[in-house]
């Protein structure tokens, strides 16, 4: 459990949950003090004891999670980048330097949503941006775009214990390897936008990087690297990160959509991207930043 406000995780809380578990409780203890806290167990707890302890801390910001040890540092990161590991939405921080942003970022919203088959919706956003220099893009990355908070901790750490680390994004190439550049992911994908003149064009290469592809990636990775889907994480927000995210050892829904919170193994909606750490069972001691 990974609480925003670190005063959420009281002493009355946590013997309040020993109570609630009962004799499958063994111990308690911080991996962060009154930060995050792991609750080591005899057994797998029933539906019902779970359903009482998401009951007690339902209206606390606490992020929470009910996780086996097997498999529990994972060999694989595959991450979104946009409102994943960088907190905007790159094509609508384009649009909003030729005044359409209200007009784009609502396109965006109903494609993460699930409500817009996506590489529809993606050719439709980036013909608005026909014309726009490669000078923007630069402007836009520089004066817009910013890491969300724990993403280089969570991508250092877990390569230094050996995990491979991958940005796959549904966003475009010009993003993700400035991105790859600050954070240090191994590879990275996207999509690739098409310029004449040092001007965009209105068009992306096809084919276009959607949620298939997101999945096709993660198992090209796991079977290059000989590591099981059970050994992979997968983090994501929006509708076309669900395969990966539902496919994966453990899949995140990070900050996310609906659609995505509700079929994700667990959903963080307080904490920032080093909740992933503690999810696998690192102390912040072992964090690399």
């Amino acid at each position: 459990m990974t609480p925003i406000d670190k005063k959420a995780i009281s002493d009355d809380l946590i013997l309040k949950i020993k109570q609630i578990i009962g004799q499958e409780f063994v111990a308690a203890y911080w991996l962060s003090e009154d930060e995050a806290l792991e609750i080591a167990l005899n057994n797998a707890l029933s539906t019902e004891i779970e359903e009482e302890i998401i009951f007690a801390i339902r209206n606390l910001p606490i992020d929470y999670a009910f996780l086996a040890d097997k498999n529990r540092r994972k060999k694989l990161l595959i991450a979104d980048m946009d409102s994943t590991m960088i907190g905007q939405e790159c094509i609508d921080e384009l649009a909003d330097f030729v005044g359409i942003k209200d007009r784009v970022s609502d396109i965006t919203e109903r494609a993460m949503r699930g409500e817009l088959e996506f590489n529809a919706a993606l050719r439709e956003r980036v013909l608005l941006l026909k014309g726009m220099p490669v000078e923007a893009l630069q402007k836009a990355f520089d004066t817009q775009i910013h890491l969300n908070e724990g993403a280089r901790t969570l991508v250092q750490t877990m390569k230094a214990n050996g995990a491979y680390t991958a940005l796959v994004s549904g966003g475009f190439t010009y993003f993700t390897e400035k991105v790859q550049d600050l954070v240090g992911f191994d590879i990275t994908r996207a999509n690739i936008l098409n310029f004449v003149d040092g001007k965009l064009d209105g068009t992306v290469a096809e084919p276009i990087l959607g949620q298939q592809a997101k999945l096709d990636s993660m198992n090209e990775f796991c079977k290059t690297h000989n590591i099981s889907n059970a050994d992979a994480l997968a983090v994501g927000d929006g509708a076309n990160d669900l395969a990966m995210v539902t496919k994966a050892g453990l899949g995140v829904a990070y900050h996310a959509k609906p659609v995505v919170a509700e079929q994700a193994s667990v959903a963080i909606n307080h904490c920032d991207l080093t909740a992933l750490l503690y999810l696998q069972g690192y102390k912040k001691s072992d964090f690399v930043s």
